[in-house]
Parts: structure tokens; sequence; C-alpha cells
């Protein structure tokens, strides 16, 4: 069946779907939506061949699947599309939030899933990321985002909350997609920090480098505050990472977000050492205690010998205070380099972030100086925003409501 009725600015669609309560769900709820404009429907599960002749007339920017009438079908037909040019989005529609459907139709390469009763909301978030993901198709060159790695010269100093409060103010002020990739693989502080599970799929994604497609990508990120996230392992790899895969990997995010931080474990660490090769800037990160500043001036040394060059990398002072023994202008001398930053010993917000699992307050004392650390590595003066193609509070191309 054939439908010709819609709005401009609505994203063009062919719907298939065996379950008729399901499409008839899903056509009530549209002119409310007004995100999808229907041009055919398919009531049964084509061959592959008849879903090329259709998508080849129609021209769809979008497939509305039934995935709950035979998944397996279903699935199969998403798979077929991966190569499919130019690309069509798929979305997975089911009666339920089952999650099982939903994780196994974004593995497979849906962009979106979406369920019964089809909330108008939903659909219009689902049609935003569908939207910021044809961005590229749509000829408009980006170029390639930011790499910043943060690594402790002593575990403990902080590195893990520095780099992930960093992203959270860089989400906020620029309004740009921020990934987070938990690379302490050990420790997995960040994952903790954020509440979110262990992931296989980070091994993976250090295996095969760039050799995703981003609805595979898609599927492997957690979300958090408006951060994409790439939770650290249950258990470390037993390999070690290629140096030309982690290079893949990398070069992957940057096409993909404007923001990629590196969470590392200490900088005597391989991994963290051949991310600095890698970043567009690096940050060693130190308390005024004398055990890391022995290490800190121990690490500067060695990346001196390494051949990295004082501009790859820069000294941020974790938890300083009144009462330190080193103080911040005497720095220089101890460990032979100056500091870029320094943040304050605020336990208060600490306690809070690490108790609600929430991003630091930016009126905090702490959240302060992040803030504004974060405004110039982006370029936007305290109390402004820069401003970006999202519209406000719009989640990350990758992302799903978190």
């Amino acid at each position: 069946m054939e439908r010709t009725n819609g709005h401009a600015g609505e994203l063009t669609a062919l719907l298939i779907a065996p379950d008729r309560a399901l499409a008839e769900a899903l056509l009530r709820s549209l002119p409310e939506a007004g995100v999808f404009q229907i041009l055919a429907e398919l009531r049964s599960y084509p061959p592959r061949q008849t879903l090329e002749i259709r998508l080849r007339q129609f021209a769809p920017e979008v497939l509305l699947l039934d995935v709950a009438s035979d998944f397996a079908t279903a699935a199969e037909l998403i798979r077929s599309l991966s190569h499919h040019r130019p690309p069509v989005h798929v979305v997975g529609l089911h009666l339920r939030n089952d999650p099982d459907a939903l994780l196994g139709a974004l593995r497979a390469g849906a962009s979106e899933f979406l369920y019964a009763p089809f909330e108008p909301a939903a659909q219009r978030e689902a049609a935003a990321r569908i939207r910021r993901l044809r961005q590229p198709e749509a000829g408009a060159a980006r170029e390639p985002g930011k790499l910043l790695a943060f690594a402790s010269a002593k575990p403990g100093s902080g590195a893990s909350t520095l780099a992930s409060q960093v992203a959270f103010a860089l989400r906020r002020l620029t309004g740009r997609r921020v990934l987070v990739a938990d690379l302490d693989l050990l420790g997995a502080t960040i994952s903790f920090y954020l509440r979110l599970a262990p992931s296989a799929w980070m091994r993976e994604a250090l295996a095969e480098g760039d050799r995703f497609e981003p609805n595979r990508w898609r599927a492997m990120v957690e979300h958090a505050h408006g951060l994409d996230v790439l939770p650290a392992p249950p258990t470390p790899p037993s390999e070690a990472v290629e140096p030309s895969r982690f290079h893949d990997f990398c070069e992957y995010a940057r096409r993909l977000y404007d923001w990629v931080i590196l969470d590392l474990p200490a900088i005597f660490h391989r991994l963290s050492l051949l991310a600095l090769s890698e970043c567009d800037r690096g940050f060693l990160v130190t308390t005024l205690e004398l055990p890391s500043l022995h290490l800190a001036r121990k690490a500067i040394r060695l990346l001196g010998q390494l051949g990295f060059s004082r501009d790859r990398f820069q000294v941020l002072v974790n938890r300083s205070g009144k009462g330190d023994a080193v103080r911040i202008q005497d720095l220089e001398k101890v460990i032979n380099c100056p500091a870029e930053a320094d943040f304050p010993n605020d336990y208060f917000s600490l306690e809070r972030m690490l108790t609600l699992g929430q991003p630091l307050d930016p009126e905090g004392e702490l959240g302060r100086a992040v803030e504004q650390f974060a405004g110039r590595l982006a370029g936007v003066a305290a109390g402004e925003t820069k401003r970006s193609g999202l519209l406000p509070n719009a989640l990350p191309a990758l992302s799903q409501s978190a």
C-alpha cells in the first residue's frame, strides 16, 4: 500500500509490518509525532531482491521494520542492508520494550528501536538522532574530533575523575558529541563512577580497530548524562593491544565524535604511552604529595627519553590545598615541568558525585575549576556556551536517552 501524505521535514520511510496490530498502533501515532512520512507499506517480510527493488523505487531515508513477528527474518533483512547505497537507517518496531529484541536489532545493524504505544517524544528523539547520523552523508565535511588523553603519575591521583568531569563540562559548554573510553582496563574507574556494567565490547573495539559500521558501534556504547561511554571489560585483554589497531580505533572515534576522552592507566603503562602518541593533548595528573611528585618527575624524564616533546603533554595538579608541602609555584623546580592547571581538594563535591553517580555541580569549587579548564580547551569563556549545530540539550549523535 502506498501513502503520499506527509509534511516537509519528515523522514521518508518504508514500513514493513506483518503484525497488523503493531502497524496500526504506529500509524495512529505518526500524525502527532510528525517525523516519519510513510511512502509505502509491506504487510509481509519481502525477499531480499524484492526489498532492493522497493528501496530503489521509493528511495526512503528510513526503513520501519517489525522485529517482533519473526526476529530472525527481520534481523537478516537488517544485515542485508549494511552495504546498501545510499544508506537506509532501520528502525526496529516492537509491541513492547523488549531488551533482548532491542539489543539484537542494534547488533544486526538497526539505528533505532521503538515500541508501542510509540510515544511521539520517543519518535522525535529517534528521528533527530537519525538526522545527525545522516549529516556526513549529506556532504557536510567536518574536522576530525579532538583526542584528549588523561593518565596519572601515581595510581589514585584522580586522572579518571578529571577525565570524566572534563568530558561532562565539554558536553555542557559546546553541545558537541563526546565519547569517553575507559581504557584503564584493570581499574575501570570511570565505569564505576558512572555505574556502568563492564562490557566485553571494549576488547573487540581495540582488537578490530576501525572495522565497524556506525550502527554496530551504536550497539557497543553506553550512555550517561549526555555522554557516549565505552566501559572497560570485565577482565583485561590477555594479549597486548596492537599499535596499528589502537591507531585505527582512535581515528575511527575521531570521525564519529567532536571530543574523544581517553581515561588511561598510570603513564608508565604501554597503553598510555601509545595513547600519548595518538592524542592531540595528553595530560599527566599528579597530586602535590611527595610519592606522586617523585613518579611525575620520573615520568617526565621517561617521556623525554622516548622522544615526546613538552608540547605533547601537560601536567595537571589534582587535590591541591593550602596545607601542601609543595606549592604550585614551586612545582616546576621539583618535577622540571610547569603545571597547566590545578584543581582544588573539594572533598564534599567528590563524595556527592560518587554517591549520586552524577556529574560535578559546576557551581562547586572543583566543578568551577573543571569548567574553566574545559572552557580553555574548547575556546569558550566562562559563563558562555559555544554555538553548535545541535539543538539545546540534544543528545550526542550516537546516543539514546540516558
